[in-house]
Order: C-alpha cells, then structure tokens, then sequence
C-alpha cells in the first residue's frame, strides 16, 4: 500500500532534506526508520526539499509500504528510531494515485525575522536576525509588487533545476508583533532558495534601499545578479502543502503544534 506522512523537523542539524552520500539528510534518516520499521529497504519522496538549516512544520511524503504495518507503527514505531530533531506526525494510507510532489497544488512557507540591535541566543538558528528596525508598511508594498504569475528569475538560485522560472505567488503577508517579523507565503510552487531571496530584497525595502519602483525593476530584470543577497535560512519553514480534497490530507500544521509560533 502506498502510506503518505506529514514529519515536522529542525534543520539545523541536518545537510537539507535530499539524501546525500554523507548520510545526514532528513530524507537518509527518514528512509532508515521506515525500513527498520518495515524489515525492508525503504525511499521517500517529497512535497519538496528544503535547504540546509530549513526547518518544516509538514513536509509531506509518500512510499510503497512493502509489508503491512498499523498506521499507528509509521507514527510512533518510525519515531522511535528518528533523531529528536524529526518527527512524523500523521500517516495515511492513500492511493496509488497520490505523489507528495506532483499531486500537490500549492506549498505555504514561513519565515521568522528578528529585528533587534543584539543577535539572538535562545531562538539562534530558528528566527532570521536584522539589526535595525524595519519599514513594515514599505515592505508590504514592494511586497504587492510580487504577487501574482511572473517569472522570478531575479529570486532564482543559480543552480536552480526547475523546468521553469514561471510561478504563481498566491499569498505574501507580512505582519509583526514585539520586533518579530513575520512571513507568511503561499505559491504553485516555489524555485531554489525563492523565498530567502524575496526576503531578502524584502529587508532591503524596509531599510529603505528598494522602493516600489526598485522592486518592479528587479521582477522584470529577471536578472539573479541585480538582486539583494540570499537571506538565511534560518527562520524558514514549510508550514504546509495543498492537495486536492480527493486525498483527504491535512494540508496545514496542526494549530496546538504552532503554539510557539503564532
């Protein structure tokens, strides 16, 4: 039967999510659980991988379960022998039409920010950090600028292998509370590092670097090279993934585990 997972994880101890022959991926950890779980050799694959230092509230998977475990052995059983920093949160059986990436319609990112003269300690490696105060109100209009279909050339990572830099950016919300930003995104789907680049340039409007007009120019320079530095990964988070109610798929967090990070 083919079993689809929603895990959570703290990518700072890990090199990203696709395997790597070093071993220490989020994927080669997963696929090592399952298959002691199963007695077998298991693959995963994904709604989508994240970087090194990317953390995922649900990161969705599927696999071909070889043998016929309770749902309950690919929660509890596989957690077991997953490292603290993963867990699987949901498993369900689906059908052999369901692929975690192409029958997903939409992934949803978050990204935390930190403005604060001093570097954080305790959430060090789980917020972004800038050392000013920000324009929240320029940066929600560079961020209107960014919504919609366009070619995010200027947001792309070099060594991005998606077919097309085409993509259709549903939602761009910014909000802050206490001197803590926060990102919400929502698109088809996202290229290498696209939302690290748009906050980015998104940090460069609220220090009054990039206005309106800037930000126009660079989406339709479609030019990597024109754009502000990538941001760091460490206040990304891939808090959902959107499937079609065929699937009946939770497709968001679980509220009572964002409790932190609301």
């Amino acid at each position: 039967m083919r079993i689809a997972l929603g895990l959570e994880y703290d990518g700072r101890a890990f090199a990203g999510w696709q395997t790597q022959p070093s071993g220490n991926t989020v994927q080669d950890k997963l696929n090592q659980a399952l298959s002691a779980i199963a007695g077998e050799s298991i693959s995963t694959l994904a709604a989508g991988r994240t970087d090194a230092g990317v953390h995922a509230l649900m990161q969705v998977v599927h696999f071909d379960a070889p043998v016929s475990r309770p749902l309950n052995a690919w929660v509890r059983g596989v957690n077991a022998h997953l490292p603290p920093s993963v867990a699987v949160v949901w498993a369900r059986e689906v059908s052999d039409e369901f692929h975690a990436r192409f029958s997903a319609f939409s992934r949803s990112y978050r990204y935390f920010l930190l403005t604060h003269p001093v570097r954080p300690a305790l959430t060090a490696g789980r917020v972004g950090w800038y050392h000013q105060p920000l324009d929240i109100d320029a940066m929600r209009a560079a961020a209107a600028v960014l919504l919609g279909k366009h070619d995010f050339s200027s947001f792309r990572a070099a060594e991005c292998q998606a077919k097309s830099p085409l993509k259709y950016l549903q939602q761009l919300d910014i909000s802050e509370s206490h001197g803590l930003i926060r990102f919400d995104l929502t698109a088809d789907a996202f290229l290498h590092h696209m939302v690290r680049n748009m906050v980015g340039a998104l940090v460069y409007a609220g220090k009054g670097s990039l206005d309106v007009a800037g930000m126009q120019a660079l989406l339709a320079a479609c030019d990597r090279t024109k754009a502000p530095p990538t941001f760091m990964p460490d206040g990304l988070y891939l808090t959902g993934v959107g499937y079609p109610a065929v699937f009946d798929l939770p497709t968001q967090a679980q509220p009572e585990r964002l409790t932190l990070w609301r």
